[in-house]
């Protein structure tokens, strides 16, 4: 199934709306490395930021300080989280077992 054809300007809006979120995601990850935010902050404030809301949580967890692939990988299998999960796709009980064990970390 192909996209419908666009015109011009929805394309360019399209292009604009797409360098706003890199730049955001790339401030956010910023932000996280110098520890300015935590990644639990991240989380409960998901809910009213779209942008934070569909990221993924592999994504957030490695964009944090001391935290690569595998690390991320061990939290979220021990957590029971799908690697392909994004932060509005968590449930309940997952969100608040996440947001646990990064402040427990201190992350």
């Amino acid at each position: 199934m192909t996209a419908p054809p666009r015109t011009a300007e929805q394309r360019s809006a399209a292009l604009a709306a797409a360098m706003t979120a890199r730049r955001e995601r790339s401030r956010l990850r910023g932000a996280l490395k110098a520890r300015e935010i935590t990644g639990a902050e991240v989380i409960v404030g998901a809910p009213d930021n779209p942008l934070w809301a569909g990221l993924k949580v592999t994504w957030l967890l490695e964009s944090l300080p001391g935290v690569g692939p595998v690390r991320a990988h061990h939290l979220l299998s021990c957590l029971d989280i799908a690697p392909s999960r994004r932060i509005q796709g968590l449930g309940a009980h997952q969100r608040s077992a996440l947001i646990a064990e990064l402040r427990r970390d201190g992350r």
